[in-house]
């Protein structure tokens, strides 16, 4: 049989424990709000849009480059 002691031990692990897991709930609510302001109802979705994302970065950073190229040859 468990002690006073420990008995009052467990039940502020337990304490904490509900206390954690109603942080961590209030996080995943934040980033799920925010998934959905990107049209994203999953990580995987979300996941596709950062690769798509990345992609047109990429693209755009192309762009870019081969805009200044361009003009440092027009004015040099």
């Amino acid at each position: 049989m468990k002690t006073e002691k420990e008995l009052l031990e467990l039940k502020s692990q337990i304490d904490s424990a509900k206390i954690k897991v109603s942080e961590l709930t209030g996080q995943q609510n934040a980033l799920m709000a925010q998934l959905k302001e990107w049209d994203c109802k999953t990580i995987e979705e979300a996941e596709a849009k950062l690769k798509e994302m990345e992609a047109e970065v990429n693209s755009f950073e192309s762009k870019i480059a081969l805009g200044v190229k361009e003009l440092e040859e027009k004015y040099q």
